[in-house]
């Protein structure tokens, strides 16, 4: 669990001197496996010593333990005290925006619309300056887009438990444009029966129940389908016409969630796309290659990255197998730079003098499900993976490899 890890991290940093580190040691040590009971003795460690001087970490670990727990109202506590110091943590002002609106006074839904609003400005700041280029670009694209309608999401239950309940419909809709998913459409349906609008609200929820979204379960959508057929027989005085409604709205959502990917893949040709020998790879000096051209062929990838040193030993040893197949067409070796910053990858290859021609992985990583580097996949000649080689053994890659790309080339 995630908060065991934070315990083993907290004793580790956030241990004072004397009488109370053996104290602290104590606490966490008798702690158990309960991330309540971490939770409380981090409490009683700070009533113990209200001056520690390192009580703000002490704090975090409260804030991320009662997140464990689910205690919204711990959730509130330590997350406030954290955000007065670190007002940009994402993750806190999400989970404290949350626990804001799982109940409370009025003040509680001010201060939940005012941290949706800075999580928004904050992931629309993110989206707008430090989006990657490149393959990654439409998937960062969308998950800044789930995060502004997340976001917007709760400004409209925020602002509805305010009173404001036309301000929360308009609040919703944005959140299902800026990213459709079925919690955008259940928001939007809420507001549309607080306005009285049971028709309205019905439709927003036929779409909650036909849009494609994998975040939706069973149990959600059947939950969907009954306040759905509900709000209709209001609207309607019965379920006349209800089927209609939903295959209108899975005609709809699915051109919508169409539409949205054909944007996605302008700025990410592979964006969704699962078979390698369909993406395009942008060279290092912007020229793409389409992996298309390159079936019927048997094609080496060689993943490595500016950082790794165990890619700088392999790649003379790589060259070796090169040479080996350099007269023989069927061939093609692809270099295949991994760096998440692209900016080094032209000064390393003068510094090392390696003269290969490099691609960016742009997504290739995600579809051969690379975890670790250097990685070397061999695809055969009808577009499927023949061999995959994490890492390398110097004594016996180079005869390795050959024997691999040569049973590849007589695979029928």
């Amino acid at each position: 669990m995630r908060w065991l890890l934070l315990l083993a991290a907290l004793a580790g940093v956030c241990l004072a001197q004397g009488q109370e580190q053996a104290d602290l040691e104590k606490a966490l040590s008798e702690a158990g496996s309960s991330p309540l009971e971490y939770l409380r003795a981090i409490e009683r460690h700070l009533q113990q010593y209200p001056n520690s001087p390192r009580r703000a970490e002490l704090e975090r670990a409260a804030a991320r333990a009662a997140l464990e727990a689910g205690d919204d109202g711990r959730i509130i506590v330590y997350g406030e005290r954290v955000l007065a110091r670190q007002p940009d943590d994402l993750q806190i002002l999400e989970q404290v925006t949350r626990a804001l609106l799982a109940g409370g006074p009025k003040e509680n839904s001010e201060r939940a619309l005012q941290y949706a609003r800075r999580y928004e400005m904050l992931v629309r700041q993110m989206q707008k300056d430090n989006g990657p280029s490149g393959p990654s670009a439409a998937q960062w694209r969308s998950e800044t887009d789930r995060g502004i309608g997340r976001a917007l999401c709760d400004q409209a239950r925020a602002t509805g438990n305010l009173g404001r309940l036309d301000e929360a419909l308009a609040l919703a809709q944005r959140a299902f444009e800026t990213y459709p998913n079925a919690d955008s459409a259940r928001e939007t349906a809420l507001w549309y029966e607080r306005l009285g609008k049971p028709e309205e609200a019905a439709r927003c929820l036929a779409d909650a129940f036909t849009i494609p979204d994998p975040g939706s379960t069973d149990a959600g959508r059947a939950r969907d389908r009954g306040r759905m057929g509900e709000l209709y027989r209001q609207a309607k005085g019965s379920e006349r016409g209800l089927g209609d409604l939903v295959l209108e709205a899975y005609d709809r959502n699915v051109a919508l969630i169409h539409t949205r990917e054909l944007s996605m893949r302008e700025s990410d040709p592979n964006a969704r796309l699962t078979d390698p020998m369909e993406f395009t790879l942008t060279g290092l000096d912007g020229q793409k290659l389409s992996m298309a051209s390159l079936k019927g062929k048997v094609v080496v990838f060689d993943f490595w990255a500016t950082w790794c040193e165990p890619c700088r030993s392999q790649h003379p040893l790589y060259e070796q197998v090169k040479q080996r197949f350099q007269d023989n067409p069927d061939v093609v070796f692809l270099s295949i730079d991994t760096d998440e910053d692209r900016e080094p990858v032209k000064p390393f290859l003068e510094e090392e003098k390696w003269l290969d021609q490099v691609y960016f992985e742009d997504g290739l990583s995600r579809a051969l499900r690379i975890t670790t580097i250097p990685t070397t996949i061999i695809i055969e000649k009808r577009g499927q993976v023949f061999s995959r080689m994490n890492g390398y053994v110097p004594e016996r890659f180079v005869d390795l490899l050959t024997g691999r790309i040569r049973d590849a080339l007589r695979d029928r």
